[in-house]
């Protein structure tokens, strides 16, 4: 499998597993939490047949990369995905990112700028800013709400996966959108991850406020979103990064769950690619 090595002054090296696919202008792929790059199984072969080379990755922690104890916070997947761009020499390339994704797709221009890149797309992100404060009383989620999946995930993980990946894929009336075949495989994928890594990144992709990297856009972005997500709600996300980010475009899936590029993969895949042949 090839792998990206990541080295840091002060801390261990650390492989990122990738995949790469098919040929022409460059989409990357970049995963939610807790789950691993497989989760884009249903978009890979859509890129591919549409013309595109298609590059996943597993972030530090989670599929077959690198389980280290430190680095979970956004500076440092950024770093990752940039190290990833250059080290493949991409150019010209589309960063796709879901959920917990979509903040590093955000870090990653509010650190590095677009030099690399030609269009962002955000799919069910936690983008722009998931707490709920004075300063953001938009948000969605509270101090109590991160203890609570803290003391979950502490207790007993796996259980947590097993509640947490029903809600994933099912719509406001709990009604689940895929088979549960698909809904155990995404437990077991998330039951492998780095239990610290998946503890860490709680805080996060919920305490992290991508209001100001998502200023310095000066690419196209699209934004997916399933009105029914009750993981991260389109009100608190999906709706507002597509206001932040000026002239960005909004597709939002009717009765979409969180896990709406597996659920409703057809719809979802059409607005992605037609979103890329439009760049």
């Amino acid at each position: 499998m090839p792998y990206i090595e990541i080295s840091r002054p002060h801390a261990p090296a650390v492989q990122l597993h990738y995949q790469d696919f098919g040929e022409g202008l460059p989409v990357v792929l970049i995963h939610g939490w807790p789950l691993s790059a497989r989760t884009w199984e249903p978009q890979i072969p859509a890129l591919v047949e549409a013309g595109y080379r298609v590059i996943t990755y597993d972030r530090r922690g989670f599929g077959a990369s690198s389980q280290p104890w430190t680095g979970y916070d956004y500076n440092t997947f950024a770093q990752d995905l940039h190290e990833l761009i250059t080290g493949l020499k991409l150019e010209n390339a589309a960063l796709v990112g879901f959920s917990m994704g979509g903040g590093e797709v955000a870090r990653y221009i509010g650190l590095y700028g677009s030099r690399f890149i030609r269009c962002a797309i955000f799919a069910a992100a936690v983008t722009p800013c998931l707490y709920k404060s004075k300063d953001n009383p938009e948000g969605a989620v509270t101090d109590e709400d991160i203890q609570i999946k803290e003391d979950a995930v502490r207790l007993d993980r796996l259980v947590f996966l097993e509640e947490f990946t029903q809600k994933f894929f099912s719509d406001a009336t709990g009604k689940l959108l895929v088979s549960e075949a698909q809904r155990e495989y995404a437990r077991t994928i998330a039951a492998f991850a780095s239990p610290k890594g998946t503890l860490d990144c709680i805080g996060a992709f919920s305490r992290t406020d991508f209001r100001s990297d998502l200023q310095k856009f000066d690419i196209p972005a699209l934004v997916i979103h399933g009105d029914s997500d009750q993981i991260v709600p389109l009100k608190a996300s999906g709706a507002r990064t597509h206001r932040e980010i000026k002239g960005s475009e909004l597709h939002v899936i009717k009765n979409g769950p969180h896990g709406c590029n597996l659920s409703h993969a057809g719809e979802f895949n059409k607005a992605l690619v037609d979103f890329l042949k439009a760049r």
